[in-house]
């Protein structure tokens, strides 16, 4: 029978211990497994053919391709609980201690190498010895930067002050060159914020620098999959699911959802109507905006104005090794992080590089002939072993709308969990978890919408849950 042929038919839980999660990413997935570990039955609905949203894996030939480098820190400790949850801690490892190898092409072969790595110090000691022997900034340069970071561990990021203002002005009254900016803040801002620091919410920013880099000394600290994304926020996501109970429907896009006059919800789908007493949004912005009823936000509009940024990835595969790194991130360049994804993509021979570009407007829809030719002489430029390697396949992915634009007044339009309706919940990296847009706010918000629900249905909290806020 098909999708559309299936009779409607309502679940008959008891009354407060029904839910309906839609949207199989990082937040519905989370609040779906939170939901069902606290006795509540749960149908989670996605719309595409597997779960996992924006952080997913794809066939090309024998590869195993991500659709983007996805990276995470020790510091999260909300998308580490999902990894442990999942059973995925150990197939995404953690770096013992941080360290980034930063290449600067403009720079002669033999000189071109710094590190950012740690110390096992104290906060700030542990960056120290690093930051004194950067070799990308000058002496002054470093010594300045050292005093913007004291001061940006003095900012509060929930100081509504702060969202209105951007990161590269506050960056700039803090005596940062335009090299300093590059060669450091942006190093890792654009990584994490996906937006240049005139572009970012000095808010945002401040979250990012103080959590990572300032809290605690192993904060930074580096890890991610080493097997494709779809083994874990897919396969794995799918395993804990079923075991927790929760009843997985892809392929199933929601039309509506609407409140009944007994208070209960329904949710509709091409071949099925399900009653439900609480529902969970777990979809991006703007179809979470088509999907509100009436009442649910003060201001719906306010979704719509919260913007997107894109990610580029660049994959590239040649006929022999040519890093012996895992990664790398460049200066001089318009190539930003180089990851080596050979073991993980189940490549036999030769190498498989995937450059992760954020923020990358001007490139997200250049023909991939231009990108080519764009970014291979800059691969050559980075990397000598690629001078003589040959390119067996080139390929890009474009996600533009990775994540929403952490620009200046961006906290002012993120809601938070809870709508103005009894019963419905929002989810997602862009809802007002505090943090940029990452697999850490995503699973955030999952916990987030989960908590306000089992609230609302007098269900307990699984004390296992929120164990990473006790860690945090």
């Amino acid at each position: 029978m098909s999708e559309d042929a299936r009779p409607a038919r309502a679940h008959t839980g008891s009354t407060g211990r029904d839910t309906v999660v839609v949207g199989g990413g990082l937040a519905g997935v989370t609040a779906a497994l939170a939901l069902a570990d606290a006795g509540v039955r749960v149908t989670l609905l996605e719309g595409r053919p597997r779960l996992g949203g924006l952080a997913f894996s794809f066939q090309r030939g024998d590869l195993t391709v991500d659709n983007g480098q996805h990276v995470y820190l020790r510091c999260c400790t909300a998308y580490r609980w999902f990894l442990d949850r999942i059973e995925g801690t150990a197939l995404a490892p953690l770096q013992d201690r941080l360290d980034v190898p930063v290449v600067d092409v403009d720079k002669p072969e033999g000189r071109r190498l710094g590190r950012l790595r740690r110390d096992p110090l104290p906060v700030p000691l542990h960056l120290g010895r690093s930051l004194a022997a950067y070799p990308h900034l000058s002496l002054a340069e470093r010594a300045s930067v050292g005093r913007a970071a004291l001061a940006l561990n003095g900012l509060d990021p929930t100081d509504p002050a702060l969202d209105g203002e951007s990161f590269g002005s506050w960056l700039a009254r803090h005596g940062q060159s335009p090299r300093a900016i590059e060669a450091l803040w942006d190093l890792v801002g654009v990584a994490t914020l996906n937006a240049v620091a005139g572009d970012a919410s000095l808010g945002l920013a401040a979250m990012v620098f103080k959590t990572g880099l300032l809290s605690e000394p192993g904060a930074a600290d580096i890890g991610w999959a080493h097997v494709p994304l779809g083994d874990l926020h897919d396969r794995l996501a799918r395993k804990a699911l079923d075991s927790a109970g929760v009843r997985t429907e892809v392929r199933t896009r929601v039309t509506s959802v609407s409140q009944n006059a007994d208070g209960r919800w329904s949710v509709q789908t091409p071949g099925e109507t399900i009653d439900t007493d609480a529902v969970v949004l777990a979809v991006p912005q703007r179809e979470t905006h088509d999907l509100l009823p009436a009442g649910a936000l003060d201001d719906p509009g306010r979704l719509l104005r919260i913007g997107t940024a894109p990610i580029l990835n660049v994959h590239v595969v040649y006929d022999r090794p040519v890093l012996a790194r895992p990664f790398l991130t460049a200066l001089g360049t318009p190539v930003q992080w180089v990851f080596d994804r050979t073991a993980a993509s189940g490549l036999r021979e030769g190498q498989y590089l995937a450059l992760s570009q954020s923020a990358a407007h001007d490139d997200i829809d250049a023909p991939v002939a231009d990108l080519r030719e764009r970014y291979l002489p800059e691969l050559e430029r980075l990397i000598p072993g690629t001078r003589t390697a040959r390119v067996r396949d080139f390929f890009v992915t474009r996600e533009r709308t990775a994540t929403f634009a952490p620009t200046p007044g961006v906290g002012r339009l993120r809601p938070g969990a809870r709508t103005k309706v009894p019963g419905l919940y929002l989810a997602g990296a862009w809802t007002a978890t505090g943090w940029p847009a990452t697999m850490e706010s995503a699973v955030r918000s999952g916990v987030s919408a989960a908590d306000a629900a089992l609230g609302a249905l007098g269900r307990p909290r699984p004390r296992h849950l929120f164990q990473f806020e006790e860690a945090a």
